[in-house]
Order: structure tokens, then sequence, then C-alpha cells
């Protein structure tokens, strides 16, 4: 998909709605901001970016290495079929598949020298059917030499034939979950999540809640791309991650999360809305750790991890303080839709603009946050 990366914004590809003691589960209504205008994702994913040309050369090398791209293509009359997995909206999606494609064709020429017969490549961008499709493809390279399709669903359910795509890739999307679990707003349950928006901070019943759903949630994940991709097929993930051992307070997205919950209450406490509201509202956003993810891996069964390692997703950034409200905006701009639909906007909008300030005034304190490994990047190969 398309904070930097991965502890500056959060990208989507599920969320919930809440209302009064009812829970209704929203999949495809809340994607980021569409269009083009100021607080639009298409305008405010450059971070996002320069986080993902951390693991460019890293793909490059997984590609030539243990992709038998000659293989694959001759066994479906040389076309290629790749598949975009939470491909949101802007110019990364092209530039990513770009990337992808260059290195498969390069493979293709190192394996086959001699030959004047290269593969076609088909490529399939998959998002939740409210994503901004029309804004993407407005964008699409003129000059592209891939077929192109949108695929509208959730990427927790199958969405193409079995045995038919030969490389798959999501970015910035698997951290998102296909619902907030239950447990957490139930008002007489050990995991009732009072006045805060996410498990940052909050009791073990409340992180094991969420830990328990983002297992499952991967697991579906997994158990579709599993029937979807060619044996010997390859996905790549990089999402948000966290060290094996270390709470997410720790981390600097932990922090924006208790920041915005603070803000909400006190924006309750002023009349902006009651605050029952921010009882039943948790963001569904999990980061695991590289063993979490490992046992959902390998129960799953079906593939081989050829690599898994934590990164810095912004090696380049001395000082956070020099980027807050860059930041904050790529926040909003993914984050807004779901808090519009729970708070208004009246409340969303001061809400972002009460961020950005208590950053600035916390930026001594946010600079003390751990951002050097919480970039998980996988490699998985399908048996």
């Amino acid at each position: 998909m398309n904070a930097m990366a991965e502890f500056f914004t959060m990208d989507h590809q599920s969320h919930q709605i809440f209302g009064d003691d009812k829970v209704k589960m929203v999949i495809n209504t809340l994607p980021p901001n569409g269009g083009s205008g100021t607080f639009s994702y298409s305008k405010n994913s450059y971070f996002q970016k320069r986080s993902s040309s951390v693991e460019e050369s890293k793909i490059e090398e997984e590609i030539q290495k243990k992709l038998d791209v000659k293989k694959l293509a001759s066994a479906s009359n040389m076309i290629i079929r790749v598949a975009d997995f939470g491909c949101a909206t802007g110019p990364n999606t092209f530039v990513n598949a770009h990337k992808v494609l260059e290195a498969m064709k390069h493979k293709h020429k190192s394996q086959c020298p001699n030959t004047e017969t290269n593969p076609e490549f088909h490529v399939f961008f998959n998002d939740l059917p409210s994503n901004d499709f029309n804004t993407l493809f407005t964008s699409l390279p003129q000059d592209r030499n891939f077929f192109a399709c949108g695929v509208p669903g959730s990427f927790y359910n199958r969405l193409f034939p079995q045995s038919s795509i030969h490389f798959a890739y999501s970015t910035y999307a698997l951290h998102f979950l296909s619902k907030s679990p239950e447990v957490v707003q139930e008002l007489n349950d050990p995991a009732w999540n009072k006045g805060r928006i996410h498990y940052t901070s909050a009791s073990e019943e409340v992180v094991d809640a969420y830990a328990t759903q983002f297992a499952r949630d991967a697991g579906n994940f997994l158990d579709a791309r599993a029937v979807e991709l060619v044996p010997g097929g390859m996905l790549v993930i990089v999402m948000q991650g966290v060290p094996n051992g270390m709470p997410y307070s720790h981390i600097i997205n932990g922090m924006l999360f208790d920041c915005m919950g603070s803000i909400l209450m006190e924006l309750s406490k002023e009349g902006l809305f009651d605050e029952s509201e921010v009882d039943s509202f948790n963001f569904p956003y999990y980061a695991p750790s590289p063993e979490e993810m490992r046992k959902v891996i390998e129960k799953n069964g079906r593939f081989s991890i050829e690599r898994m390692e934590l990164t810095d997703p912004a090696p380049w950034l001395k000082s956070m303080e020099q980027v807050i409200p860059e930041w904050i905006l790529h926040v909003r701009a993914a984050m807004e839709p779901i808090f519009i639909t729970q708070f208004g906007n009246q409340a969303t909008h001061q809400m972002f603009q009460r961020l950005t300030k208590q950053l600035l005034d916390k930026r001594h304190l946010l600079q003390t946050k751990y951002r050097d490994k919480i970039q998980l990047f996988l490699v998985l190969k399908k048996n």
C-alpha cells in the first residue's frame, strides 16, 4: 500500500464504527481521504514512499535469488500475474508496482539471455470497495508496460482463483485488523478499554485481545493467499512491527495513540460529544513482533520464511521535531474518515489541530521513544 512509513502513518484495510451499546463492523466504507485536496492521501503519502524504498533492494535481491520467473512464466503462457493487497491511492501504488516488475524482468532476462519472448505482466490492485479507485487509475502511467485491473474487496477473504497469482505484496496494510476486538468494549469484561482508543498503555487483557484478533486476521490473510498463489510464488509484506517483548507504549506510534485518546477525552469534557463515544471506540490496528508473525506463518504451514527482519523505516531522520506537522498531515489523511464517522467533523478537526500542538509541546519526550526497528519486512514463498 501505498510510517517514515510505519511509525509515521497508518494505511487501511478494515475499520469498525460503534453506536450506543452495540457493535457494527464496517469493512468497506472508510478508506483514507480520497481526491487530491489538502488532506488527501494522494498528497500526503510521501513518507511511505521513502520508507518503502528502504526495502527496495531487499525485494530485488529476493526475486533475483529465489523467484524462478522463467518457470512461472513458462507454466502460464508467458503471463505473470502480480497482486498488490491494500493498494490505497496515490503515486506510491505505481512506484511499487514498477519496482517489482523491473526486478522480475531483470531476473527473466538473466535466466533467458538469448530469448526474444518476454513475459507480459497483469497487475491487480486490491483495496476496499470504497477506496478512491477513480483517483488511483486517473494517475495510471500512460507509458506503463503492464495491464492493470482493480479488485475491490477485503484481503482477509479470497479474491482470486486458485493458483492464479505468481507474486503478491502488501505494504503498510496488514497491521489493520478486520475489526476491533469485541471484548474491549464490553462493560463487564476485564478487557474493557474504558477511556482509551487503542491497546497502547492499556491492560494486559486489552493487549491480549488485540493480539488474538491480529493472529486470527493474519491467519485468514495467509490462508487466502496460500490458495491464490502458485507453488513457488512469492509473497512480500511490509508493515509496522515491534521488537519481541517491547510494549507498544515504548514505540513512537504508541505516544501518538495515547495523545489522541487524551485529546478526545478533553473534547468530551468540553461537551462536543459524550464520553461513551470514546469508550466505544477502539482503533483496529496492531503491530506484531517477529515472534508473533512467525507463529502465524508456521500455523498456516504453506509458506517457507525466506526472510523476516525488523528495519528502520526512516534512517535519514535525525530529529522528530522537524517533521511533526508533516507527520500529522499524513496520519490525518489516512485516519480521518473513521474519526469523523465516530466523532463528527468538528471534533475530528479539533483533535488533529491539538494533536500537532501537543506533540510539538512534547517533542523532547517524543524524541525518547523507540523508532529504529519498527518496520517488519517479510518474504514468504509458497510451498
